[in-house]
């Protein structure tokens, strides 16, 4: 089978010819005839089986004919993450270099003015992610009511960072009776319910699936201690002692794993880089393209972040952490070994990591080897310490007032007199003996400051409330008799 036979347009086969392909892979030879036929696809297959090109090829021949109106694009792309949008662009321009489309990439990180004024020119193929897509909507910026394709791509991935209720509403702003391509590497159930509301009586095509990984691949699992320094040091190790390391992919399970990862490994002179969502696109490019051309070594990455991405030429992989997901595990070996090379995938697994790697073995259906890691174990690290110095010290806020810093009224510092008492509980009695007869001196006591002088106490005797009533009750059988006489008015 060539691609010649499969429906594709004069130019297509032109351009893939150049591009130096002429068999059709599988996912390929059996999407693009179904995709030409107008009907909807759902394709189940793993990165690195050339399905972007199962879309990209028929979806070039089928835009030959009809014109872009501003603001209304005739079919729309999604993708997960920024660095996936990219690729098919690049697929795009390669394979349609002899077309005169209009290919607009509209993702985070870019300004909206540049991007709006792409989509006011009118646009063929929109490639987006999910949220700036919206955010273009919200603005009255652009219309969905001329797609004519809509392509979900890496729906799974979509699921994983949450972006099935954007899914759900950009469906909805979408015609009814669009045409829909839908690819995904695995099916659990939401996934499942997606396929239902979106497609129409689809073909279903699968192949490749997420269970098989390449047989160049030596896969090793590395024993670790539990602490994060524990696995920081293995790494090191594994990455010091790699033969034929050309280039690698750390993976980590968490977006701030990546970011203490890359530090660590920065800081002991590797040559290193990192891939997360909070990098700006610029960052992101300029990392991506400095791994591609071998400036670095290293890229520490998550799984969202690195899934897609095109590098065909991976040797080692690293695994920071065990994936939780099985399949995970597939996708991320599977950077390396690719087109018969040779790799190795060595995953750094704690006491604690036992079942996900039973599940992992349980998934590929073999035994992964288990080894320790080269050398022997580095002397504490300046992280290492540093960590051990924070997890040691008293919590703030546990401390007696005596023991922080500062003066005291005198002008003393607190510090140096917890230094002495300190220093006169190591010496014993040699200090006592020397303080005791300061002690016996008598000293002229010295009056309390103002501010420290006791209050007078509180007067609890209540006053009374009118004189005329303390009068009236007031005790007179006591006093002389001269004293009660009445006065003469004389007088």
């Amino acid at each position: 089978m060539s691609f010649s036979n499969l429906g594709l347009s004069e130019k297509v086969i032109s351009a893939v010819s150049s591009a130096g392909y002429t068999i059709p892979t599988p996912i390929q030879e059996q999407a693009i005839p179904h995709v030409l036929a107008r009907r909807d696809v759902l394709g189940i297959a793993q990165t690195g089986t050339g399905k972007t090109a199962a879309f990209v090829l028929p979806m070039l021949t089928m835009l030959e004919q009809g014109r872009a109106r501003a603001r209304m694009p005739r079919t729309l792309i999604l993708e997960p993450t920024r660095e996936l949008a990219a690729q098919v662009e690049e697929s795009f321009m390669k394979y349609g270099a002899k077309h005169k489309l209009n290919v607009a990439l509209i993702i985070g990180g870019v300004s909206f003015d540049n991007q709006d004024a792409k989509l006011m020119k009118g646009v063929d193929v929109l490639i987006a992610t999910p949220g700036r897509l919206l955010d273009h909507h919200e603005r009255g910026r652009l219309l969905l009511t001329g797609v004519e394709l809509l392509v979900i791509d890496e729906a799974d991935r979509m699921l994983d960072m949450g972006f099935i209720p954007d899914i759900e509403r950009i469906g909805k702003l979408v015609p009814f009776t669009r045409q829909t391509l839908f690819f995904t590497a695995t099916m659990p159930s939401e996934i499942r319910r997606i396929t239902e509301q979106f497609l129409h009586n689809p073909v279903k095509v699968e192949v490749s699936k997420p269970a098989t990984a390449a047989t160049t691949i030596t896969q090793q699992i590395v024993n670790s201690g539990r602490e994060p320094h524990d696995k920081r040091d293995v790494l090191r190790r594994l990455v010091r002692a790699a033969e034929g390391l050309k280039n690698g992919i750390v993976f980590c399970n968490r977006k701030l794993e990546v970011a203490t990862v890359y530090r660590s490994l920065k800081r002991h002179g590797f040559s290193v880089g990192a891939l997360h969502g909070d990098m700006s696109q610029p960052d992101r490019t300029a990392t991506l393209d400095g791994f591609r051309k071998n400036e670095i070594t290293l890229l520490v990455a998550s799984d969202v972040a690195a899934r897609g991405l095109d590098i065909p030429d991976v040797s080692h992989v690293f695994n920071f952490d065990v994936p939780h997901h099985p399949d995970d595990y597939v996708h991320r070996i599977g950077r390396t070994g690719r087109a018969g090379r040779s790799g190795v995938a060595q995953t750094i697994a704690t006491s604690g990591d036992s079942k996900a790697v039973a599940a992992i073995e349980q998934l590929i259906g073999q035994q992964i080897e288990r080894v320790d890691a080269p050398g022997e174990a580095a002397p504490a690290s300046e992280e290492t310490a540093s960590s051990e110095h924070r997890s040691s010290r008293t919590p703030r806020g546990e401390r007696s007032r005596g023991e922080r810093g500062g003066r005291n009224r005198n002008g003393q510092s607190r510090d140096r007199h917890r230094g002495e008492r300190n220093a006169a509980e190591r010496n014993g009695s040699e200090i006592h003996a020397e303080v005791q007869p300061q002690v016996q001196v008598a000293e002229r006591p010295q009056p309390a400051p103002r501010h420290e002088q006791p209050k007078p106490a509180r007067r609890d005797t209540p006053r009374p409330a009118r004189r005329a009533e303390a009068e009236v009750d007031q005790d007179v059988s006591h006093l002389p008799a001269f004293l009660l006489r009445p006065v003469s008015s004389k007088a």
